[in-house]
C-alpha cells in the first residue's frame, strides 16, 4: 500500500534521480542524507548500539529475529514502531537505506563535517539500518552494508532530507 508502507526496490541511481525530480516540482532541495547525517539521526544523541539501548529487543523493531508481530517477508507500515528521541521513525529495520557516500571499507580519511564522502567505489553505495529479513545486529546504528548502486533491492528504501 503506496500510501502506509515505505517504498521498496529502489536502486540508489532511482533513488538520486527521485530526490532531483522532487526538488524541482518544489523549487525546495531535497536529497539522500550523507552517512554521518544518516548516523546522526539515527543515534538521537545516545551512544549506544540502537538509540533505545544496548540490546535489540523485543518491540522495538521490526527485522528477522526481533520478535515482532509482523511477516518477515516483507516491511511493516511506515510508523508501527515508536520514534527515536528526534522523533524519527524506522530507523532500525524494517528497511535498509540508501545513503549518498560512495563505499569504503573504513572512516580513514572521511570528511569530518558530515558531508557526503565521494571518491572510492562509487558504483556500490551505503545503506544503513537494518531491514525487516536482516538480524537484529545489522539494525546497531554502526553497521553498514553496500550494494551496487544500479540495482533495486527488495529490502532497501530511501529516506530523504531536504534543506532548510
Amino acid at each position: 500500500d503506496r500510501k502506509t508502507h515505505p517504498v521498496v526496490d529502489v536502486s540508489w541511481d532511482d533513488a538520486l534521480a527521485y530526490t532531483r525530480w522532487l526538488s524541482k516540482q518544489t523549487g525546495m532541495r531535497y536529497r539522500l542524507l550523507s552517512e554521518a547525517e544518516w548516523e546522526y539521526v539515527a543515534r538521537a544523541g545516545t551512544t549506544t548500539s540502537f538509540w533505545w539501548g544496548l540490546k535489540s529487543g523485543a518491540g522495538n523493531a521490526h527485522c528477522f529475529d526481533c520478535k515482532s508481530d509482523f511477516s518477515t517477508s516483507k516491511p511493516a507500515k511506515v510508523g508501527t514502531y515508536k520514534p527515536n528521541a528526534f522523533g524519527v521513525y524506522d530507523t532500525a529495520g524494517n528497511l535498509y537505506e540508501w545513503v549518498h557516500d560512495c563505499y569504503h571499507r573504513n572512516y580513514q580519511d572521511a570528511p569530518t563535517d558530515g558531508s557526503v564522502w565521494e571518491g572510492g567505489d562509487c558504483d556500490v553505495r551505503v545503506v544503513r539500518g537494518g531491514s525487516y529479513g536482516s538480524p537484529a545486529s545489522s539494525m546497531r546504528v554502526e553497521n553498514r552494508e553496500k550494494f551496487k548502486s544500479g540495482k533495486g533491492q527488495y529490502n532497501v528504501g530511501i529516506r530523504v532530507a531536504r534543506d532548510l
